[in-house]
């Protein structure tokens, strides 16, 4: 019965996830994420309803418009097997209600991660109803409303203070605001620990492309990288082992 769940998880998942490539295309074109029905970018021709099955379909048209042939992006079918990939993992690791939190808040991740990484925004329409449903979330489930209250505030007020520090120490933008608000929204769901642990895991996985970049000559001190798309990353990995990550550091401070 448990692997029958997680099949169903798992699919599930790549429905959604079908539905977050509508979100992540639609939303920084301040398009209706229900209207018109899907259409192909290169001959606007509607997309069939089977041609619009998760992962399944990519491959029977080939990865093709079956109308004009144009190529679909592969980055379509990967959002779908991430999200259901992660809807697994959510099954595994969590229990209701906090499952549907995790669930909620992985989807806004991926949206936020891929937008930000295409178009360097963070839509408002996410990032701010985040923070309130985060909270609401933590009237009733971890991590309580007090540690949500508290992540909001230093979450958005850690990387506003270090935008801040930047613009007056550089005189120009280092962070924008979108950033600090998507930060305030992993507080809101995760509470202040995980939110720090997300604040340090995206900041050395930022750091490592950053340098990866320079070395290569793809970019220069000054090259803008998406901030929110490493906050996606952080926030991910702290929803799901961040407690046994936190766990494990405090253990190097207990003494006997």
């Amino acid at each position: 019965m448990r692997l029958l769940f997680a099949i169903y998880a798992t699919m599930m998942g790549t429905v959604i996830g079908s539905f977050l490539n509508v979100c992540i295309h639609r939303l920084p074109l301040q398009l209706s994420l229900v209207w018109p029905a899907s259409r192909c970018p290169g001959c606007d021709a509607a997309v069939k309803p089977y041609d619009n099955i998760p992962i399944a379909s990519y491959l029977w048209l080939r990865g093709r418009c079956r109308s004009c042939k144009a190529p679909i992006s592969i980055k379509y079918p990967l959002i779908e097997i991430t999200t259901g990939v992660l809807f697994l993992g959510a099954y595994l690791l969590f229990d209701a209600p906090v499952l549907f939190q995790r669930l909620i808040f992985a989807c806004a991740m991926i949206v936020l991660f891929v937008i930000d990484l295409e178009h360097r925004i963070l839509p408002d329409v996410i990032t701010l109803p985040g923070i309130v449903v985060g909270f609401l979330f933590s009237l009733i489930m971890p991590p309580g409303w007090v540690d949500s209250l508290i992540g909001i505030a230093v979450g958005g007020g850690t990387l506003w203070l270090l935008g801040e520090i930047y613009y007056r120490v550089r005189g120009e933008e280092g962070m924008g605001f979108g950033d600090v608000k998507m930060l305030a929204m992993i507080g809101a769901f995760l509470g202040y620990k995980l939110m720090l642990l997300t604040l340090i895991l995206s900041s050395f996985v930022g750091s490592i492309v950053g340098v990866a970049m320079i070395v290569s000559n793809r970019g220069d001190m000054k090259y803008a990288l998406p901030f929110g798309t490493f906050l996606a990353i952080g926030a991910i990995v702290a929803s799901t082992v961040g407690d046994r990550i936190v766990a494990w550091y405090a253990s190097f401070f207990v003494f006997v």
